[in-house]
């Protein structure tokens, strides 16, 4: 079997990642039974390209979709995607929750019935994500973007993700009842996506006075332009407008920073309060030990790196994912005991944290999202598709992928000697080298410049060129502008070598 866990908004903020201030324990012992991937990358950092990126394996090129306006089906080719390969050999294929982005870009139904067996369940109070909901100090309800909640108080009683893991707790239940056919369950949480709309008891488990701020703050002098992100997603939120925050640069007060912050954290744990009561059902089910499970982040997200609070960029911050992957019997081997996922309440032991005593191996190799396809499908002993051609829009190549296999990093005891990739590759897209009103989603029309970035070991070097949207054509003659990082030095991405 395989269970997918797509966590909207992710960057690599948990203990298992070594950021002790954040507590992810069902996470992290997760973690303890995989193989954790250091260097993962996603190649656009904004949920529908990724995720049609990841579940095709198939790279923004080629599926034509930067923005959320298309159906990569009908704009680019028929591609076979992940959880249909799995379908079509054999599994019963189902998805909860934010799998596939919603709306036009999965044809406004999740791919479904090509995708997955039966139609996807989303989550009922998930239409409340731009309600006034959100309790203010005037006794009003408002559309905020810091948003803790009496769950009580809310509508139908729930939240999003609350309902989608009732619901996956319910499958998995049924799936014991019959044994027969292997599953490919996805489930997508939507925190820590905004707005930070959680049960506000996880609030207590991060005193204000405890939270830091970013360790580059400030905008670095020798960026362009073209490469910042003016975060107008979050201003159109009633408490961040309130803020009066110049355009496009800002900056966000610095108490409204560590606020962001401690609720982002927040988030963070109650999404790992229900990846751990998954787990805990898949046990109590009898999976545990003949179950793939992946856990992956879309992409990451800035929390005041770069003076930056959002994901449209191609920073480390936000192309970097945390991707953990569990193979029974391989990556479990190291300390196998009894039972390997107890569901750990952190409401309960009041935030103490958790310590595991034997961490998974783990490995530094570049890994794109596009590599998980053609994995999973080895792991799962199906057949792996072969690698697209230099031109994968001839309908002959239906069932093809662009990402590569990295079971060989997995299995290999000594995962830094495996031979592997020396680079891997992300990109986004700009209207304009100014930033302007629509610089964080521009339209396909809209697009002018396109920035592609590459990360090796110890650079990252970054050239935003002229794009035709037409055509799909990225004219690297007219370059705008560059970007260099020596990360063995300059990790953080502040000194822009170019």
């Amino acid at each position: 079997n395989v269970l997918f866990f797509i966590i909207d908004d992710l960057r690599p903020a948990l203990g298992c990642y070594d950021y002790p201030k954040v507590l992810s324990p069902n996470i992290d012992q997760l973690a303890s039974h995989s193989v954790k991937f250091m260097n993962a990358h996603v190649q656009q950092t904004v949920c529908g390209p990724s995720r049609t990126s990841f579940l095709t394996s198939r790279r923004p090129d080629t599926t034509r979709l930067y923005d959320f306006g298309s159906y990569w089906r009908n704009h680019a080719g028929n591609y076979t995607s992940l959880p249909q390969h799995f379908k079509e050999n054999g599994y019963f294929t189902y998805s909860i929750g934010k799998v596939f982005h919603p709306g036009i870009c999965s044809n406004y139904n999740d791919d479904y019935p090509l995708s997955w067996s039966k139609p996807a369940y989303h989550p009922p109070t998930q239409q409340y994500k731009m309600k006034p909901v959100c309790p203010g100090a005037d006794g009003k309800l408002h559309m905020n973007l810091l948003c803790p909640v009496n769950v009580s108080t809310q509508p139908e009683h729930s939240l999003p993700d609350i309902q989608s893991t009732e619901h996956a707790l319910q499958m998995i239940k049924s799936f014991s009842m019959d044994k027969t056919q292997p599953f490919f369950l996805a489930v997508g949480f939507h925190k820590p996506h905004i707005p930070y709309k959680f049960p506000e008891e996880y609030l207590d488990l991060y005193p204000l006075s405890e939270i830091d701020l970013a360790p580059n703050p400030f905008i670095p002098p020798d960026l362009p332009l073209v490469a910042f992100s003016p975060y107008t997603q979050m201003r159109i939120r009633e408490d961040v407008a309130a803020l009066n925050l110049s355009f496009p640069f800002g900056p966000i007060p610095t108490e409204f920073q560590r606020k962001i912050r401690q609720h982002y954290y927040s988030s963070v744990t109650y999404t790992d309060s229900m990846v751990g009561k998954v787990l805990q059902q898949l046990e109590d089910s009898g999976f545990a030990d003949d179950t793939i499970i992946v856990l992956m982040g879309d992409h990451g997200w800035s929390l005041g790196e770069h003076g930056d609070w959002c994901k449209y960029e191609n920073f480390e911050v936000v192309t970097r994912v945390p991707l953990l992957v569990h193979i029974p019997g391989m990556t479990d081997a190291y300390h196998r005991k009894a039972s390997k996922f107890n569901y750990i309440d952190l409401l309960k032991t009041r935030g103490n944290k958790i310590a595991f005593s034997a961490s998974g191996p783990h490995s530094n190799g570049l890994v794109e999202a596009v590599d998980l396809y053609p994995t999973l499908a080895e792991l799962a002993q199906i057949p792996i598709p072969p690698t697209c051609p230099e031109n994968p829009f001839n309908s002959s190549y239906l069932l093809c992928v662009k990402g590569y296999s990295f079971l060989s990093v997995v299995s290999n005891k000594r995962r830094e000697s495996v031979s592997w990739k020396s680079a891997v590759f992300s990109q986004y897209p700009r209207p304009s080298d100014y930033p302007q009103e629509n610089t964080d989603l521009p339209n396909l029309k809209d697009i002018r410049i396109m920035g592609y970035t590459m990360r090796t070991h110890h650079h990252r070097f970054t050239e935003w060129v002229t794009f035709d949207p037409v055509h799909f054509f990225a004219n690297f003659s007219q370059i705008h502008a560059r970007e260099l990082y020596l990360r063995d030095s300059d990790p953080l991405e502040i000194y822009n070598v170019a």
